[in-house]
Order: C-alpha cells, then sequence, then structure tokens
C-alpha cells in the first residue's frame, strides 16, 4: 500500500486519537485502550513498510502519549470514583444521546398506547396487570385507601423486592441488546404500556391526582432509569447491527462497555427510586406540595445529569489543531 493512502485511509482515525491524548484527564479509558490498539497496529504496519517515513514517528510519539494516559488512569484510580460518574458516564451518555432519545421515544409511544388501550377497553388493565393485582387495587379503592398497594409490606422488604426488580429489569434490558435492538426496545415497550395502563385506570376512578402523586414520586426516577437502561441495551444492539468499519465482534465489545458504563451509571437512581418507593409513596397523608416538590427535584435531577451536564461537558468542543499531524506533511497527496 502506498503511503499517501495508507494516510488518507487512517487520518481521521489518528485525529481521534490525537484528541483523546491530549485530553486524558477527562477521555473515556475505554475510548483510550481502543485508540491506543488502533494506533500501535499502524504503527507497527508503518514500521514494516515505511520505516524511515515521518508518519512512523508520529505514530511512535502518538502511542506513547496514549500509553501515558492509560497509565495515568491507572495511577488516579481511586479518584475514578468519583469522576466516573461526573465525567465518564455524562461523555457516554453525550455519544449515545440518539439512543437515550429513541429509548424515550419508544417509552412515550408506549405509554400513549397504554392510555387508549384502557381508555378503549376497561378489562384491558386485567391483561396487563393481572386480575389479582386489579382486584386489590379496586378493594383498596372501595375502603378509601387507593394507594394502599405501597403499604402492604415491610418498608425493608419492599426495598429488597423492588430493588431486586428494578436491577433485574436493567439487567434484562441491556442483556437482550446482544439479540438485536429488538429486545431493550420490547422491555421499555411493555413497561410504558403498564404505567400509561396503571395511569389511566385510576383516572377512570376519579383519582388521577392522587395516584400521579403517588407513582411519579418514585417513578420519576425508576422510570427515568428504565428509559437510560434501555439505551444501554439499544447501544448493545446497534453494535451488532451497525458495526461499521469495525469487525462485528470488536463493534460488539465497544457497544458492550457503552452499555455497561451506561448501565452503572444508573445504579444510584435504582437504589433511590427504591428507597423513595418503599419508605416515602407509603405516605399518602403528606401534604401534596411535599410530594411534588420530591417529583420536581427528581425530575430536575434527571434532566441535569443527564442532558444539561453531557451538553455542559461535550457541546462546542473545539477540536484540535492537529499540529502534529501537519509536521508530519500527512496531508500531502505525493
Amino acid at each position: 500500500m502506498k503511503e499517501a493512502v495508507f494516510i488518507r485511509q487512517n487520518l481521521d482515525k489518528w485525529r481521534q486519537a490525537e484528541t483523546l491524548a491530549a485530553q486524558t484527564l477527562e477521555a473515556n479509558p475505554d475510548a483510550l485502550a481502543d485508540a491506543y490498539i488502533d494506533v500501535t497496529s499502524d504503527l507497527s504496519f508503518a514500521q514494516t513498510h515505511y520505516r524511515e517515513s515521518r508518519i512512523t514517528k508520529y505514530l511512535n510519539a502518538l502511542a506513547s502519549s496514549l500509553h501515558n494516559g492509560i497509565y495515568r488512569y491507572k495511577r488516579e484510580r481511586w479518584s475514578r470514583l468519583v469522576t466516573f460518574w461526573t465525567r465518564e458516564v455524562p461523555d457516554i451518555v453525550w455519544q449515545e444521546r440518539g439512543l437515550l432519545l429513541a429509548s424515550l421515544a419508544i417509552f412515550a409511544v408506549a405509554t400513549a398506547v397504554g392510555v387508549a388501550s384502557q381508555l378503549l377497553d376497561a378489562d384491558f388493565a386485567r391483561f396487563i396487570l393481572g386480575d389479582h393485582y386489579v382486584e386489590m387495587t379496586l378493594d383498596n379503592i372501595a375502603r378509601g385507601k387507593p394507594m394502599d398497594v405501597y403499604n402492604s409490606d415491610d418498608s425493608s422488604l419492599m426495598f429488597m423486592l423492588i430493588g431486586v426488580n428494578n436491577v433485574r429489569v436493567a439487567f434484562l434490558a441491556f442483556a437482550l441488546g446482544a439479540l438485536t435492538s429488538l429486545g431493550p426496545a420490547y422491555v421499555v415497550f411493555v413497561n410504558g404500556v403498564m404505567v400509561g395502563c396503571f395511569q389511566t385506570f385510576f383516572f377512570q376512578h376519579g383519582l388521577l391526582g392522587e395516584s400521579a402523586l403517588a407513582i411519579w414520586l418514585h417513578g420519576t426516577l425508576e422510570m427515568s432509569s428504565l428509559v437510560v437502561e434501555g439505551a444501554a441495551g439499544l447501544a448493545l444492539g446497534n453494535a451488532i447491527l451497525f458495526p461499521g468499519t469495525y469487525s462485528r465482534l470488536r463493534a460488539l465489545g465497544r457497544g458492550a462497555r457503552r452499555g455497561v458504563g451506561i448501565i452503572i451509571g444508573s445504579v444510584p437512581i435504582i437504589v433511590a427510586a427504591a428507597i423513595i418507593e418503599s419508605y416515602f409513596t407509603r405516605h399518602v397523608e403528606w401534604s401534596d406540595g411535599v410530594r411534588l416538590a420530591i417529583i420536581v427535584l427528581s425530575a430536575v435531577f434527571i434532566i441535569g445529569y443527564y442532558i444539561v451536564l453531557p451538553y455542559y461537558r461535550n457541546h462546542g468542543k473545539k477540536e484540535p489543531t492537529h499540529l502534529a499531524l501537519q509536521e508530519t506533511d500527512v496531508y500531502r497527496e505525493d
């Protein structure tokens, strides 16, 4: 292969690697590792075919810079307990913002389907939620305690059960991505239908306001985490469907790492939602203002963490000048 062709084929990749090398404190360590592997592979090729070329010297310097960045992360592994949630997760979310929007759209459509289905067929709730759950809820409504379902067990036991279930759903939404994007989309869709049906069921019994305050007290975080988990699964599924220039196996590995990062980042939200549902939602005697304030604060946190922070960290970042590339004459065609 001619050197000019080799350079043209890999120029964009080297630019991205140079960006990572210049921003190692903020870069995703997995991205650093991937870039290091790519650059060292190209360096090996260049050393074989263009031993005395400037591009070989450039790739050697770039590989060294990436290597130093990776081991800087190793020395700072304790600080990454903080930077993981404040830098790495928001950056992954920004990279996968299209999938996050897609997951939100699926959930919104599913919720609308649940609402419409329950309005058209009052027995739809029995099909989605089960006869036992519907009968129990009707009995609670008749007793004047429509939200008593959240007060049926000990708080600690509820926390364990809800926490385990939320983690199970998160794992399911992600793992089904291995069967392409249809798997996580299905999980998000089914849960969206259930939410729409459940909320409409209470509306039909004149309890929209009371049910909304109770359900969304924990549901703001719980359903938001579901959307995020759906995006993680879609990241895995899309890596299989659209590997791009990578082999399907390597694309799967990259998609899995990004998906795992999103899932781990949602764990504190899953736990917080389980705490609220187990210990707070049962207190229907609390004023509407207090419960509404918790809902608003939860929504502000979700918007801030998954929209504002990723945007703030990544929007408008300047492209590197690539002086090193210019100095090696990689722009030359001959």
